[in-house]
């Protein structure tokens, strides 16, 4: 009761907050198995996208997130476990953990979506940074589920690094079409694919 209680008001203040506004361009917001792939600018990042599901999508839809930086200290340990029911990946070169791509494939199988970022690492620039191959072997091994890109706008501004106190700053959401893998699609195929479809959501430069 004490976590659903928390996810609600945690929610509440990141509409408030961030005033995240989702725009559903390419798909609507329906109970489909979905990878929701997003580009990454803060810690936020996932908490947003969560927020701005219909609660019944965000029930059953989970963030993909670093273990290295979210197990280390009680509450935070905490929130991702119990409020987010995160799946933790261990991030470090050379590890001897569970396969990420396996972790991810279980928690789909099990009925949940998820929220991933293909940059696999905060993105401190202006411009896309080269995907990560998890996508593409997640696609693989899990075919018939649908990758949802997702544009974040304006969040890294309303939290940016070394910042202690958020700056509130509209935040806009843009939901593109589902992706799914071709058959015979190789592995640069899809990942340019799902990069562009990303890219295309993007605001004109000014």
């Amino acid at each position: 009761m004490i976590e659903k209680l928390f996810a609600l008001l945690l929610c509440h203040f990141a509409k408030l907050l961030t005033g995240v506004r989702p725009l559903w361009q390419g798909c609507a917001p329906e109970p489909r198995l979905r990878v929701y792939f997003a580009n990454h600018r803060s810690h936020g990042d996932f908490v947003v996208v969560w927020a701005a599901l219909p609660p019944e999508l965000r029930r059953r839809t989970r963030p993909v997130a670093g273990a290295d930086y979210w197990l280390n200290g009680g509450f935070k340990t905490w929130l991702i476990n119990r409020v987010f029911h995160a799946v933790l990946v261990d991030r470090r070169p050379g590890r001897d953990g569970p396969n990420p791509v396996d972790q991810m494939a279980e928690a789909l199988r099990a009925g949940d979506s998820l929220i991933l970022f293909p940059e696999g690492t905060r993105n401190l620039g202006d411009e896309l940074l080269p995907f990560k191959s998890g996508i593409y072997h997640l696609a693989t091994r899990m075919p018939q589920v649908e990758f949802v890109p997702v544009w974040i706008e304006n969040l890294g501004r309303v939290m940016p690094k070394g910042a202690l106190v958020p700056v509130p700053l509209l935040c806009t959401l843009t939901f593109g079409a589902p992706l799914t893998l071709q058959v015979d699609e190789t592995k640069p195929e899809f990942i340019d694919r799902a990069r562009s479809a990303l890219l295309d959501l993007a605001p004109p430069a000014n």
